[in-house]
């Protein structure tokens, strides 16, 4: 790792950095964010053991100075302090907002008070989050939509826009200073890790909240994320400084790199052409054990269909979404207990929300012994998770008698038909769903 002396432009490594002033990225560029070391949880869904950090930066041009994101708004009066010692209002003349979460917005409007007269720059799809957040004084202020590709001077400094939808909001963008070669990336690239040293070859171990990160923000977007990987991987860029964590100085196509290796399916190497089925279940007394395999070996008899099972009961839940993740079609079982499905099943259901479902075929199936409700429950959920349920959830009352293995296999071998397109695929009704 290389010491950070030797980086043309970077800041002398200092030992330790508490956050209370400004630190300059290179000569030209400045972090002016906060510290949030005590956080606990983000946006509900995020656990941030160490806490995180709203990244603001300036960069300063020979005709102008540019504000590149803000601050969460507890937190204004010291992304104000830390502005003030690096630029006067008066020679701000542009705000660049990538991203309008409100971590990155909170102390826009405390800006605007102290330089009206700047442009602010967004994308189009972020002018409406910006109309909402600024409302009546909207048309106060100089506000541009810009597209991929288009340029801001700010003299002998100049930023290049990135546009990079989904990584994670529809207004996401990138910008590049092209003489300084630094892309600023917002939350791509991003993880929630505190640690006052700021830059990545200082700061302690942090690969765990980079990839957790990935996990829950960008993993659901993983088309998006390899579209905007294509976008900068070409800029060569020798900093990349995003929201969150810390600035990446050292070697930060490494972090390039591995973003590609978590977005490229590992299975794909393996299976080639195949189709792959996953049947997941859990049975209290055997029966939709029984159910499971009858459709396994169903589903086996359709050439180009790799077809595995897994008990629920025998594993945590995270694996399996690994795997549900690269697989293209998905059926689960459950008995029906007390009128719903098994917390397991519902355990699995809601951690799907982490990666992306649309397009895939879900199905349901199981045994109950009065009411049936759980087949109906999961199918309800798959169809919300955007996946194709081309087959009626398959209800048998208790153990499967013969014939009703047989409509047990017949349903494998569908499932498995509708994966390779040689059957026309049927999408239940709504009504039938609310009728069992």
């Amino acid at each position: 790792m290389p010491d950070a002396n030797d980086i043309p432009g970077a800041a002398p490594l200092a030992p330790c950095i508490d956050g209370t002033g400004p630190v300059s990225v290179t000569d030209r560029i400045t972090w002016i964010g906060a510290l949030d070391p005590t956080l606990r949880s983000f946006d509900i869904i995020l656990k941030t053991a160490n806490g995180t950090s709203y990244n603001s930066y300036v960069v300063r041009g020979s005709k102008g100075v540019a504000v590149i994101d803000t601050v969460k708004e507890p937190f204004i009066a010291d992304f104000l302090e830390k502005l003030e010692q690096v630029a006067r209002y008066e020679e701000i003349t542009t705000l660049v907002l990538n991203h309008l979460e409100p971590d990155h917005t909170g102390a826009v409007t405390a800006l605007l008070e102290r330089a009206p007269h700047l442009r602010i720059h967004v994308s189009t799809r972020g002018l409406l989050v910006l109309r909402a957040l600024l409302k009546d004084d909207f048309d106060r202020f100089d506000v541009q939509a810009v597209s991929c590709g288009e340029t801001v001077s700010l003299g002998d400094r100049s930023l290049r826009f990135l546009t990079t939808p989904y990584v994670h909001w529809p207004d996401t963008q990138c910008t590049y200073v092209e003489e300084e070669q630094v892309l600023f990336t917002c939350d791509f690239l991003g993880c929630h890790y505190c640690d006052g040293r700021l830059f990545n070859d200082a700061v302690g171990d942090f690969r765990f909240s980079f990839e957790y990160y990935f996990d829950h923000i960008m993993r659901p977007f993983r088309p998006y994320v390899i579209e905007a990987l294509d976008k900068i991987e070409p800029l060569g860029a020798r900093i990349i400084a995003p929201g969150h964590g810390p600035v990446l100085r050292s070697h930060p196509e490494a972090y390039i790199q591995h973003y590609r290796r978590l977005v490229t399916p590992r299975l794909a190497s393996e299976t080639g052409a195949e189709k792959t089925l996953l049947i997941f279940y859990v049975s209290a007394y055997g029966a939709t054990e029984q159910m499971a395999q009858a459709i396994c070996a169903g589903a086996s008899d359709v050439a180009d269909v790799r077809v595995s099972m897994f008990d629920l009961q025998g594993g945590e839940v995270l694996p399996f979404v690994n795997l549900i993740e690269e697989a293209d079609g998905i059926a689960i079982g459950t008995p029906t207990i007390n009128g719903d499905a098994v917390r397991t099943v519902w355990d699995l259901l809601s951690s799907l929300v982490d990666i992306d479902t649309k397009g895939k075929v879900g199905a349901a199936f199981g045994s109950f012994g009065w009411s049936g409700e759980a087949v109906s429950m999961v199918e309800n959920r798959l169809q919300g998770l955007k996946m194709r349920v081309p087959e009626p959830g398959l209800r048998i009352k208790l153990h499967p008698r013969a014939d009703e293995q047989n409509a047990c296999r017949d349903f494998g071998k569908q499932l498995a038909l509708h994966l390779t397109g040689r059957t026309t695929p049927r999408e239940i009704d709504m009504s039938e769903l609310f009728a069992k």
